[in-house]
């Protein structure tokens, strides 16, 4: 799994490395304003359906049952299965599609009411909307595709996908939208051109799997019948994160305007470590887990969580510490250009830093939800999951007035802490999970290495100089400080302890206790 996690993140740093590249064009191009507003809220539903399906509950619900096919199955039974989930996949996506853009008025009223007052700013999300939506259609299909290759060990084509959005969203950026009369209509279209792109690149992959599906909508298939079953409630399980995001949009919208713009930046930022890492990671474990729960191997299924937990403690930490203590730096340098100013910086800054301290959070959900779908239990994230939108909820509404758009931002952090403290406690009582031993040194090490980075970064930094610099000035800075920052880290996990042969999977499962030669962590 190491392996595949490796491969799967490499993509994924491509990918959002390029979406990096993407946001310095829009935010140097088109600054934030009302337009770039409303094309923040256009992108940001089919995108929410994206993770939804790509990420999310579509995977979840999909993945344990075609691990089931593939373990207990003839191949026969598993290419009907997938040419029927295929078929009713299809039919009902296009009767979503067609609803959603007939009722893009409503959707913009829902998501982003504050937009009504501002009229032309409410037509244009509307208009765009029309157009964007469509991209939910071609994604999930791209998600279904990628579910399939991913079971059979085909990581890196599904994690490759996302860069081609990325790319038509920043060769339309640079040639077509700076003519055209409304740039971000233009965006919107490159949207959808990316969604029929990123399915046709899963085709060959596909064929020479002999398993491109033939569409043959069957509802009554028990298969099906299990993902409907699993899906309906695994939307609200495993998208607790999405849905606060877009409760957060939906609140921004009565502030002032930039607001929206400033916490989709810092969100982007926040995705970078959430997408290289813990998605990899959440994309890999997923299969692992289901066919250890198939094949009956408990004590595996158990290990497999314990070493998915340790990864995200071991990364997720760090990129807090220098996610919030580089805020500004990284923000200058990313954005700061033409029409993005230095109070953008500021206020963005201060979003940035509130999504950053959930940061660990938001992967450790991702790893503790596949521990429950994986078994088909949907129903346990669920609960758990409405729970924690509730409290993100209350809040939003305690925190938005004396922190404004970084209290949204706070109030989901804190939200998906609570989840994964339900999520935990869960696994831990039913003995699902069984931490391996070693952890309490693990953590201090941890510590340590997080207080030395810390110390460095806040007394080392001066990010009042950063605006003054060039961009090649700013670059040069921010990467110098990244690497110590990242050194420094790992010579204290060196000097405490750490090996890395305490975190490598061996054969694709950890070492069972009683093999390790190393019984420290």
């Amino acid at each position: 799994m190491f392996k595949s996690t490796a491969i799967v993140g490499g993509m994924t740093l491509t990918s959002r490395l390029l979406g990096f590249l993407r946001d310095m064009i829009f935010a140097r191009l088109f600054g934030t304003d009302a337009a770039t507003d409303a094309f923040f809220v256009a992108f940001k539903l089919p995108n929410f359906l994206r993770r939804l399906f790509a990420e999310g509950a579509f995977a979840q619900a999909f993945v344990p049952v075609l691990a089931d096919y593939k373990t207990k199955g003839s191949r026969a039974a598993l290419k009907t299965f997938i040419d029927r989930t295929a078929g009713s996949l299809t039919l009902a996506l296009i009767i979503v599609t067609g609803i959603g853009v007939a009722a893009a008025p409503l959707l913009t009223m829902l998501f982003a009411p504050g937009f009504y007052w501002e009229g032309k700013q409410y037509d244009l999300t509307v208009e765009m909307l029309r157009i964007t939506f469509p991209y939910v259609f071609f994604i999930s299909l791209t998600a279904f595709a990628g579910g399939i290759l991913n079971t059979f060990g085909r990581f890196a084509v599904p994690a490759f996908t996302p860069v081609l959005l990325n790319l038509c969203l920043i060769s339309t950026a640079l040639w077509l939208a700076p003519g055209s009369p409304e740039p971000m209509l233009t965006l919107a279209w490159a949207i959808f051109a990316a969604g029929i792109v990123q399915l046709a690149f899963q085709v060959p992959a596909l064929i020479r799997l002999n398993l491109l599906p033939r569409l043959r909508p069957a509802f009554h298939d028990p298969g099906v019948q299990r993902i409907i079953g699993s899906m309906l409630p695994a939307i609200l399980g495993v998208s607790v994160t999405q849905v606060n995001l877009l409760v957060d949009t939906l609140v921004a919208s009565f502030l002032t305007v930039g607001s929206v713009s400033w916490l989709y930046y810092s969100d982007r930022l926040v995705e970078f470590p959430l997408g290289v890492f813990g998605i990899a990671l959440a994309t890999v474990i997923l299969p692992n887990l289901s066919q250890s729960h198939a094949a009956g191997r408990h004590d595996s299924f158990s290990r497999s969580l314990d070493w998915g937990l340790r990864w995200v403690v071991l990364i997720g930490f760090p990129a807090t510490v220098g996610l919030a203590l580089l805020a500004a730096p990284i923000l200058s340098t990313l954005f700061q250009y033409d029409q993005f100013t230095q109070r953008d910086v500021q206020m963005a800054e201060q979003s940035l830093i509130a999504y950053a301290i959930g940061l660990p959070g938001f992967i450790l959900v991702k790893i503790l939800v596949p521990g429950f779908t994986s078994r088909q239990d949907m129903r346990t994230p669920v609960r758990f999951g409405v729970v924690a939108m509730l409290a993100n909820i209350v809040l939003n509404i305690a925190l938005v007035f004396p922190l404004a758009h970084a209290g949204l931002a706070l109030a989901t952090s804190i939200a998906a802490f609570l989840n994964v403290g339900l999520l935990l406690h869960k696994l831990l009582r039913d003995e699902t999970y069984r931490p391996e031993p070693g952890w309490l040194p693990f953590l201090f090490r941890i510590l340590i290495a997080n207080v030395v980075m810390g110390y460095l970064l806040y007394y080392g930094v001066d990010g009042a100089a950063w605006p003054s610099w060039s961009v090649i000035e700013r670059a040069w800075h921010l990467t110098a400080w990244i690497v110590v920052a990242f050194a420094v880290y790992l010579l204290c996990l060196l000097a405490t302890g750490m090996r890395t042969s305490h975190l490598i999977m061996h054969g694709g499962q950890p070492l069972p206790r009683q093999e390790r030669s190393h019984p420290r962590p």
